[in-house]
């Protein structure tokens, strides 16, 4: 720690000079991965007319799982950005790192907002979208871990817990927007019209509030990295994988607990409800509203909560151990249902569960790793189970459905994967609270 920030501290006005601090750092955390997350689950929303207006297939369901395939591009390029964007975050610093990936965000965001669709330009609509979509994917695989060390660091430790969560109400914020602006469009737009440009407007909305995240991220502190880590930086990817590998791989299958349900049961439920359940789209936003409000409400209760126990793992195994036990009654009550409140209700015992862990999770790994390869190992952690499990989620949730013929196939891939998450839980090892 540097000399100038140690003088800061003692001040008369250090404390309150600090509490500044990491109040800034939390908002630009919080603020751009929301925007972030807001186009992510944008594309999802509206899947079925991004489908139709780039990849035309005489089967609706065709054109949506070409939809949500281009959708998990995105996805898969997040290792690479992870690698990346984190061992340039373990070398140069946080800061720098998160205002490079909020740039290349932006650039993502505007292709897929500008793009002409196929009938205008052919076949290279569906190119442009995919280059977006892994333009998106590079900066996110970066951004959400090198933002959660960020905060961690800056953020006391008796506190950690309350401050990191929200990151998880920045996104739940985003996908409650994006709900809001889908039931918006709906409700104002002719069927017709909003296949044609007003799904474009969410994404030119995002695109326009980048550079709040922007101009916050430039006027951070950078957090000073310890002496002792800034000689094992060179290469911060090398070392995490020959040191740090089972904590990785451990990691990954803990968030992949989380992922796959958010994605193949929260995103995907507007198109579940349209083209399997065949009701309103302005029901599945509904329910995609109901879920994104409390992924916006728990979070900082169970961050609280995560602050005042002695011990973070057994939170984490209530949540993923429900999700493990509850995701087959509830598939099977939501298949059943003849209206909108079983799914409703059947989102929200999901989403009280995911919210409930998710911060848990993300604080175990990130105080299991050395701060000098602190960012590369939350963002490599992360966007694989992302890239491997959430961006193939809503794929093969599709084709299960599709192929089979019976709405509960997609309850066969969920249920497995969330016991798999606990035992990994199980197994990883958790340490004691420290920087």
């Amino acid at each position: 720690m540097t000399n100038t920030y140690v003088a800061q501290c003692d001040q008369p006005d250090g404390d309150q000079t600090n509490r500044r601090e990491t109040l800034k750092a939390v908002v630009a955390a919080s603020l751009a991965t929301g925007i972030e997350m807001f186009d992510f689950t944008v594309y999802g929303f509206f899947a079925v007319m991004i489908g139709q207006q780039f990849f035309p297939a005489k089967d609706p369901m065709t054109s949506l799982l070409m939809a949500v395939g281009t959708f998990g591009v995105g996805f898969f390029m997040r290792p690479l950005g992870a690698m990346m964007i984190g061992a340039y975050a373990d070398r140069v610093g946080r800061r720098a790192a998160m205002v490079r990936a909020c740039w290349m965000m932006a650039a993502g965001t505007a292709v897929l907002g500008l793009c002409p669709s196929f009938a205008t330009i052919g076949v290279a609509a569906p190119l442009i979208i995919v280059a977006g979509r892994s333009l998106q994917g590079l900066a996110v695989g970066g951004d959400i871990g090198v933002a959660a060390s960020f905060v961690m660091e800056s953020a006391p430790v008796a506190r950690r817990g309350f401050l990191l969560a929200w990151q998880f109400t920045s996104q739940g914020s985003a996908a409650l927007l994006g709900a809001a602006m889908g039931v918006l469009l709906t409700s104002t737009m002719s069927p017709d019209a909003l296949a044609a440009w007003g799904w474009r407007v969410p994404f030119l909305i995002g695109l326009l509030v980048a550079p709040v995240g922007m101009y916050v991220r430039q006027r951070l502190r950078e957090t000073p990295l310890p002496a002792s880590a800034a000689k094992h930086t060179s290469m911060p990817s090398a070392e995490l994988l020959r040191a740090h590998g089972k904590t990785i791989f451990l990691a990954m299958l803990m968030m992949m607990g989380h992922t796959i349900p958010v994605y193949a049961i929260v995103y995907y439920m507007p198109s579940y409800m349209t083209r399997v359940k065949h009701m309103p789209a302005m029901t599945g936003f509904q329910v995609s509203a109901c879920s994104a409000l409390l992924l916006v409400c728990i979070p900082p209760l169970a961050g609280l909560l995560t602050d005042r126990l002695p011990r973070r793992k057994p939170l984490a195994l209530v949540s993923s151990g429900g999700m493990a036990l509850l995701i087959y009654p509830v598939f099977l009550m939501m298949t059943h249902a003849k209206s909108a409140l079983p799914i409703l209700c059947g989102v929200a015992v999901v989403s009280l569960l995911l919210a409930l862990g998710a911060g848990v999770v993300t604080l175990l790994v990130l105080e299991s790793l050395p701060v000098r390869v602190r960012a590369s190992g939350m963002a490599v952690s992360h966007a694989l189970a992302v890239a491997v499990f959430g961006g193939t989620a809503q794929f093969i949730v599709t084709g299960l459905i599709k192929w089979t013929g019976n709405p509960m196939s997609a309850a066969w891939y969920v249920t497995p994967a969330c016991a798999v998450s606990f035992c990994a839980l199980l197994l990883f090892k958790e340490r004691p609270f420290k920087r």
